[in-house]
């Protein structure tokens, strides 16, 4: 029987570029991802001081030295995408010539200094940003991705035990072969309805994901830890409470709702001994870093509060799966 105790636990998914290829041309992010790769220290410096866990869910591509690396590591099957412009394979043709880009596409200097910088979890965003209820690919090529992105991150001494699915695409379907290719656990979904199917991504379940950013309107987004289940032979689904939007750079009252939901809804689950599961992009402060880390420090600095205050834990996603599944004492 578990008992439970309010946590605080962070997700991020590391992705530079590689995350939004299929949306935004780099010319306009470029200085976007150079703020991106500076603020990360940052982040490490801060979770570090402050003992935070956190899991960084890295796009196994962001592993590799350069192009030449890339090529060696990538499996054999890919995914194939019935919509071919959200393969990211097809990257290296149209950027490979200009070494210039490089860091936009691989930062194993920055996956180092992730896996060396205590309280932190190496985890996988999948190998190649992997879009698991996309049209066209099959249960197979996921299973390589995984494999590579567990062949690429061995090389650097790392098992990567958690997995956060590229652009929320949570797949049932899919979780047997995770955890026959190593991961423990995976993020999962929010429960409301404006979170499911995220690939069928309608104007309406964009305007109430928004709009719960700022006010109210889906359900409680903690969770007691014994509510979570561990099944036989899958991973152990953690869901999301609350993503940490971007800094708005216009509309400073939005900033400063949706840091007072966020420290509300720790609050709450504090007293209630629930655990709140934050997450975001690390490229989310690009755009504004100075502000984003200075909000980020209003959340941790709350967070110690409610250590204090509430006896809360930093738990990273592989510590909330030892935490529900004990290892067993050996008899002496």
């Amino acid at each position: 029987m578990i008992n439970d105790l309010p946590v605080f636990t962070i997700s991020l998914d590391f992705e530079l570029y590689w995350g939004i290829f299929d949306k935004v041309p780099l010319a306009d992010r470029k200085q976007y991802f150079r703020n991106t790769r500076n603020v990360i220290p940052e982040m490490l410096a801060v979770f570090e001081k402050q003992q935070v866990q956190v899991t960084w869910a890295t796009v196994g591509m962001l592993f590799a030295k350069d192009w030449n690396d890339w090529t060696n590591a990538i499996p054999a099957l890919r995914p194939s995408y019935h919509n071919d412009q959200l393969s990211a394979y097809r990257l290296k043709e149209e950027f490979e010539r200009d070494g210039t880009l490089k860091d936009f596409f691989f930062a194993p200097g920055l996956v180092e200094q992730i896996h060396q910088t205590p309280y932190q979890e190496m985890a996988t965003h999948t190998f190649a940003h992997y879009y698991c209820q996309e049209a066209g690919q099959t249960l197979e090529q996921f299973r390589q991705d995984l494999q590579a992105a567990q062949g690429i991150a061995a090389r650097q001494g790392m098992k990567l035990e958690s997995l956060v699915f590229p652009r929320n695409q949570f797949n049932e379907a899919y979780l047997r072969v995770c955890r026959e290719e190593g991961i423990k656990t995976v993020r999962s979904n929010p429960s409301d309805w404006f979170w499911e199917q995220t690939v069928e991504d309608k104007l309406s379940k964009r305007i109430f994901r928004t709009g719960d950013a700022y006010l109210p309107l889906g359900k409680r987004t903690s969770f007691p830890l014994s509510s979570l289940r561990l099944e036989d032979g899958l991973p152990l689904s953690i869901p999301a409470s609350r993503f940490l939007r971007p800094v708005d750079g216009k509309r400073d009252i939005l900033n400063k709702l949706r840091l007072r939901r966020i420290l509300i809804e720790m609050t709450e689950a504090a007293k209630r001994k629930e655990c709140y599961h934050l997450w975001w992009h690390p490229h989310n402060f690009g755009s504004y870093p100075e502000r984003s880390m200075a909000d980020l420090k209003v959340i941790i600095d709350h967070y110690k509060k409610l250590e204090q205050q509430y006896g809360m834990q930093s738990l990273s996603m592989r510590s909330i799966y030892e935490f529900v599944n004990p290892t067993p004492a050996i008899p002496i």
